[in-house]
């Protein structure tokens, strides 16, 4: 877990995401564990999704799928916000 939590802290500065599917009855209520080093340092940005399958155990595969995916589009506009990025413009070049 202290190898993970290091690596997730350093990865919040790349253009990536991280998805956990909790699988089985544990307790994952550490989960937010992983947004700070062992050391006390915070993410930069929160990179994790965590889901736990058992909420979906009986749900269409679509609808975990849809849990799943929900935070990253969030996280990209705050990864490229965060660097000053700006979307380019696209030029259509069909008439509307």
């Amino acid at each position: 877990m202290s190898d993970t939590r290091e690596a997730i802290v350093q990865a919040a500065h790349l253009p990536m995401s991280v998805i956990i599917v909790g699988v089985g009855s544990a307790d994952f209520s550490d989960m937010q564990l992983l947004l700070r080093s062992t050391r006390g340092q915070s993410v930069c940005r929160d990179i994790v999704q965590f889901v736990p399958f058992r909420n979906f155990k009986h749900a269409s595969p679509a609808a975990l799928a849809k849990s799943v995916l929900a935070e990253i589009p969030n996280q990209i506009m705050e990864y490229y916000n965060s660097r000053g990025i700006k979307p380019k413009t696209h030029r259509s070049t069909r008439p509307f």
